[in-house]
Parts: C-alpha cells; structure tokens; sequence
C-alpha cells in the first residue's frame, strides 16, 4: 500500500508537488518485508517435501513466481495511489482557489494533516499555508502520472521481486536440501533485521532492539502465514 502521507500538501505549497517520491526507507522496507514473508511461505514448505531436487527447484519456481505476481500488483497500486493522492491535492487547491472563507480553507489544510501536525502549526500556520496554497497557480498541481511515478512503480515491482533471490542462493549452493533450508532461513531473518534497523534509522530509534523485534515478528509473521495455509 503506498506510504505518501500528507507531504503532498507541503510539496504542493513549495510548488513541486510531483517532484517527490513515495519511496522512502518505511516504504521499502515494507516492500522488501512483503517479498520476504511471502518466498518464505514458499521455501518453507520445503521442509516437508522431499530431497528431490525436481521437488526443490519446483517450489522455488512457485516462490519467484508468487512474488512476480505480486510485485506486479504492488507496482499497479502504486500507481492507483499516486493517482488518487494528486487528485486529491488538486481538488485541495481547486477549493482554497475558490472559496474566499479563510476558517473553511485552514479546515480543508489541518483536514490534511496529522492532528499533532495541526496542532503544532496552529492558526497562523495553517493561515500561511492556506494563503501560500490559494495562490499557487493551479498548474502546480497536476493529476496525471509522470514518469518519475511509473519508475518508483518499477522500483516497487523490483523491491518485491529481488528479495526472493537471497533467499534461493543457498540451494543453488548448497546440494543439501535441509542444510540449503538453514541458511536460507538464517538469511531470512538477516534481512528483516536489516529492514528494521533502516526504519529505526530513519526514526530516530535504537538500531539493534528494532532489528531485533523485525526479525521476531517476521519470524512469528512466517509461521502464521504457514499456519494458516500461505
């Protein structure tokens, strides 16, 4: 699901609201995360089957071609979101251009905002941006995709698909299926914590006890998904 907040309204303010990119680091790391638990649900059903290595390749074949598939749908929701998002800031600029009510224009911005970011701005904020937004040119503020928008699609269809391969390396190594598990497993687990540690990163947090707490969930994530049949 894309991840744009309400940067949209300030991007629209400083008269770039198609220059910025959904793809920031919660954003990928959710991607990689969804690729992740998805090839696990595949690969781990190898521990059932057989040491066949037509069995093997079978189910790792099913493993890129799960996460293909839904790469590929992430790319398009992508794109349904920028789409809808832009729509949604260009109604908000068509309205503070024709509306004269100034408490009705800083309703419509803090309407846009989280309520902590609302609150901090307070009225005089909300104001500014209201009359810095009502006098943008509506040209600003475009609904139709760009190419920026189809290549962070192409990146998202990517983040999906290639983190399945890290996880295949060690049965194209390893001819031993439950040793070629282990570490595909073992570097499962690396990745997720690596994701946390980048959206710790990105928040301010402690880098170890979110990698940490990534790979868990993950972990627990894996077993729910297979569980209950994924």
């Amino acid at each position: 699901m894309n991840t744009q907040t309400h940067a949209g309204v300030a991007a629209t303010s400083a008269g770039d609201a198609s220059s910025g990119t959904a793809l920031d680091p919660v954003y990928r790391s959710s991607e990689v995360i969804f690729g992740l638990l998805m090839a696990m649900s595949f690969i781990g059903s190898i521990s059932v089957a057989t040491d066949g290595q037509e069995e093997v390749r079978t189910l790792l074949v099913a493993a890129l071609g799960c996460n293909l598939a839904w790469g590929l749908v992430d790319a398009v929701m992508h794109l349904v979101g920028t789409k809808t998002q832009k729509r949604r800031n260009r109604a908000l600029l068509e309205k503070l251009h024709g509306s004269k009510d100034a408490d009705a224009g800083r309703e419509l911005i803090a309407d846009e905002l989280s309520g902590p970011m609302a609150e901090s701005l307070g009225a005089e904020g909300l104001e500014l941006m209201r009359q810095r937004l009502a006098a943008a040119p509506l040209t600003l503020s475009r609904a139709r995709l760009t190419g920026r928008d189809f290549g962070d699609a192409v990146i998202v269809f990517l983040l999906v698909v290639l983190s399945t391969f890290p996880l295949v390396i060690p049965f194209m190594l390893i001819d031993d299926t439950a040793r070629a598990l282990l570490w595909s497993r073992l570097t499962a687990l690396v990745m997720l914590f690596l994701a946390g540690a980048l959206l710790a990163r990105y928040s301010h947090g402690n880098i170890w006890l979110n990698g940490l707490a990534m790979a868990g969930i993950g972990a627990l994530l894996m077993a729910a998904i297979m569980a209950l049949g994924g």
